[in-house]
């Protein structure tokens, strides 16, 4: 095993150069924001779908279309809004009169990348439309069905401050991404950074420098990565834990939560955590790992009761309690 491991490492430590290059790249347009980096960096090597939150100015659409420019892929950038259409995303028949025929004419969700701008102020029906392509990497239009390209990421944004003209994600589609990523205020000096870079005419831009290939490549390598059995089983206690804590000796917390993490959290967990080990230049996943994405992978996913609104307690404070309530193997 230890050979293995040994082989793998080598391995890693060679599909992983691009990291490198990627981020120096980012590093022209981006200030800081490393927790964000890191985890669209696991979304993209793990093959998980990323939602991004935070306050408006934070550079969120920047960085996500910054590490689109990087890829030599296909990007498209879909701005929600309260009258957008299913087939503005996925496509439509087209009538031709001369031939008496239809046509499909695809929308941009055939793209390799696709960026979801304030995706929770388009309706439900909208919503709807993305279901099928996150979770079957497919989209229906009409009778027919049309595979979407091996590469396939949708990374969405979204404002959790203002409310009017905004439409609650459905918990089905909320499940459906991988983490969920936090975008909280730059310290001072980063702020002065960004003021240097952004406050001119011209702004800097980022190349193409990786390929499709080698993120396929990436992904291959990330997915040999070897998980023990006692990280396995600390994963599920982490899980199990948010639909009974009191198991864990957490019963306080029991009144606060509505519903717990699905077993898709379960399975997510597993990838991202290769993907950070992957990033790290590691071939296999240790305890560190699991709680360096856990809450990015749960914290959208523990529903919580009105007891805990009312006594203002959030996702993020149940799943610290659990993360130092369970043993670490």
């Amino acid at each position: 095993m230890d050979s293995e491991i040994a082989k793998l490492n080598q391995k890693i430590s060679q599909d992983a150069l691009f990291l490198q290059d990627l981020r120096r790249e980012m590093a022209k347009v981006v200030v800081g924001q490393e927790d964000l980096i890191n985890g669209l960096l696991v979304g993209l090597i793990a093959g998980g779908h990323v939602l991004v939150e935070g306050v408006p100015g934070l550079a969120k659409t920047l960085t996500i279309r910054t590490l689109a420019q990087i890829i030599s892929a296909s990007f498209q950038r879909i701005q929600f809004t309260p009258d957008l259409l299913p087939a503005d995303i996925i496509g439509t028949l087209i009538f031709n009169p001369r031939e008496s025929t239809f046509s499909v004419r695809k929308g941009p969700i055939f793209a390799n990348i696709i960026l979801a701008d304030e995706i929770n102020r388009a309706p439900a029906k909208v919503q709807s439309a993305l279901l099928e392509a996150m979770q079957e990497r497919q989209v229906t239009i009409s009778d027919s069905t049309f595979k979407l390209p091996e590469l396939f990421m949708v990374l969405a944004t979204q404002n959790p401050i203002e409310q009017e003209g905004t439409y609650p994600l459905p918990e089905a589609q909320v499940d459906r991404f991988m983490l969920k990523l936090n975008v909280t205020y730059p310290v001072k000096a980063e702020e002065a950074r960004v003021l240097e870079l952004m406050a001119r005419q011209t702004t800097p831009q980022a190349e193409k420098i990786i390929s499709v290939e080698q993120l396929l490549t990436a992904r291959l390598t990330a997915d040999q990565i070897y998980v023990d059995d006692k990280i396995k089983n600390y994963v599920l206690d982490l899980v199990i834990a948010t639909r009974e804590p009191e198991k864990q000796g957490l019963a306080k917390i029991k009144p606060w939560i509505l519903y717990g993490a699905s077993p898709r959290a379960t399975i997510f967990m597993i990838q991202a955590a290769k993907a950070y080990a992957f990033i790290n230049g590691r071939g296999y996943v240790t305890p560190e790992d699991i709680k360096a994405v856990g809450l990015d992978v749960m914290r959208h996913r523990v529903l919580l009761t009105y007891e805990a609104e009312a006594e203002n307690i959030g996702s993020e404070d149940i799943l610290k309690n659990i993360f130092e309530a369970v043993e670490v193997p």
